[in-house]
Protein backbone atom coordinates (compact mmCIF):
# COMPACT_ATOMS: atom_id res chain seq x y z
CA UNK A 1 0.00 0.00 0.00
CA UNK A 2 1.29 3.43 -0.96
CA UNK A 3 0.40 6.50 1.05
CA UNK A 4 0.77 10.03 -0.24
CA UNK A 5 0.84 13.02 2.09
CA UNK A 6 0.75 16.55 0.69
CA UNK A 7 1.88 19.74 2.36
CA UNK A 8 2.49 23.36 1.44
CA UNK A 9 -0.89 24.68 0.46
CA UNK A 10 -2.27 27.95 1.74
CA UNK A 11 -3.38 31.46 0.92
CA UNK A 12 -1.26 33.72 -1.26
CA UNK A 13 -1.77 36.94 -3.17
CA UNK A 14 -1.81 36.99 -6.94
CA UNK A 15 1.72 37.04 -8.27
CA UNK A 16 3.04 35.14 -5.30
CA UNK A 17 4.56 31.68 -5.00
CA UNK A 18 3.87 28.45 -3.18
CA UNK A 19 5.67 25.12 -3.08
CA UNK A 20 3.70 21.93 -2.67
CA UNK A 21 5.33 18.73 -1.51
CA UNK A 22 4.13 15.15 -1.59
CA UNK A 23 5.80 12.48 0.51
CA UNK A 24 5.25 8.90 -0.59
CA UNK A 25 5.68 5.71 1.36
CA UNK A 26 7.03 2.59 -0.26
CA UNK A 27 10.30 1.43 -1.71
CA UNK A 28 9.32 1.54 -5.38
CA UNK A 29 8.78 5.27 -5.61
CA UNK A 30 11.61 5.66 -8.08
CA UNK A 31 9.72 3.61 -10.67
CA UNK A 32 6.48 5.54 -10.34
CA UNK A 33 4.87 8.18 -12.47
CA UNK A 34 3.97 11.09 -10.21
CA UNK A 35 1.61 13.94 -10.90
CA UNK A 36 -0.28 16.84 -9.44
CA UNK A 37 -3.95 17.35 -10.22
CA UNK A 38 -6.26 20.12 -9.15
CA UNK A 39 -9.97 20.64 -8.84
CA UNK A 40 -11.62 24.01 -8.51
CA UNK A 41 -15.19 24.39 -7.18
CA UNK A 42 -17.70 23.42 -9.82
CA UNK A 43 -15.03 22.21 -12.24
CA UNK A 44 -13.63 18.86 -13.25
CA UNK A 45 -10.33 17.66 -11.90
CA UNK A 46 -7.48 18.46 -14.26
CA UNK A 47 -3.90 17.39 -14.65
CA UNK A 48 -1.49 20.15 -13.67
CA UNK A 49 1.90 18.48 -14.12
CA UNK A 50 3.38 15.02 -14.42
CA UNK A 51 6.85 13.56 -14.07
CA UNK A 52 7.95 10.10 -15.11
CA UNK A 53 10.45 7.86 -13.39
CA UNK A 54 13.12 9.10 -15.81
CA UNK A 55 12.32 12.74 -15.11
CA UNK A 56 10.34 13.60 -18.22
CA UNK A 57 7.80 16.29 -17.43
CA UNK A 58 4.68 17.67 -19.00
CA UNK A 59 2.38 20.49 -17.95
CA UNK A 60 -1.08 21.83 -18.54
CA UNK A 61 -0.97 24.75 -20.95
CA UNK A 62 -2.39 27.02 -18.27
CA UNK A 63 0.63 26.56 -15.99
CA UNK A 64 3.51 26.24 -18.45
CA UNK A 65 6.31 28.63 -17.61
CA UNK A 66 4.93 29.24 -14.11
CA UNK A 67 4.92 25.82 -12.42
CA UNK A 68 7.75 23.31 -12.10
CA UNK A 69 7.40 19.71 -11.01
CA UNK A 70 10.39 17.86 -9.61
CA UNK A 71 11.12 14.67 -7.74
CA UNK A 72 13.69 13.43 -5.27
CA UNK A 73 13.80 9.65 -5.42
CA UNK A 74 16.15 9.46 -2.46
CA UNK A 75 13.56 11.20 -0.28
CA UNK A 76 10.45 9.74 -1.98
CA UNK A 77 9.08 13.20 -2.61
CA UNK A 78 7.62 15.10 -5.51
CA UNK A 79 7.32 18.85 -5.45
CA UNK A 80 5.38 21.47 -7.34
CA UNK A 81 6.87 24.95 -7.39
CA UNK A 82 4.18 27.43 -8.31
CA UNK A 83 5.18 30.95 -9.29
CA UNK A 84 3.24 33.93 -10.62
CA UNK A 85 0.08 32.52 -9.13
CA UNK A 86 -3.27 33.71 -10.45
CA UNK A 87 -6.71 33.66 -8.84
CA UNK A 88 -7.72 31.01 -11.37
CA UNK A 89 -5.11 28.69 -9.83
CA UNK A 90 -7.30 28.44 -6.74
CA UNK A 91 -8.18 24.77 -6.23
CA UNK A 92 -7.58 21.68 -4.17
CA UNK A 93 -4.31 20.19 -5.36
CA UNK A 94 -3.83 16.45 -5.08
CA UNK A 95 -0.77 14.30 -5.46
CA UNK A 96 -1.11 11.22 -7.67
CA UNK A 97 1.08 8.17 -8.11
CA UNK A 98 0.95 5.38 -10.65
CA UNK A 99 2.96 2.42 -9.43
CA UNK A 100 2.85 -1.19 -10.63
CA UNK A 101 -0.45 -0.69 -12.49
CA UNK A 102 -2.12 0.87 -9.45
CA UNK A 103 -3.21 4.45 -8.84
CA UNK A 104 -2.91 6.27 -5.54
CA UNK A 105 -4.13 9.68 -4.39
CA UNK A 106 -3.23 12.00 -1.58
CA UNK A 107 -5.84 13.72 0.53
CA UNK A 108 -5.43 17.07 -1.22
CA UNK A 109 -4.28 20.49 -0.10
CA UNK A 110 -6.08 23.78 -0.62
CA UNK A 111 -4.41 26.55 -2.59
CA UNK A 112 -6.18 29.90 -2.57
CA UNK A 113 -4.92 32.84 -4.60
CA UNK A 114 -6.44 36.21 -3.76
CA UNK A 115 -6.67 39.04 -6.28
Amino acid sequence: QVQLVESGGGLVQAGGSLRLSCAASGSIFSRSVMAWYRQAPGKQRELVARITSSGTTNYADSVKGRFTISRDNAKNTVNLQMNSLKPEDTAVYSCYAYINFNSYWGQGTQVTVSS
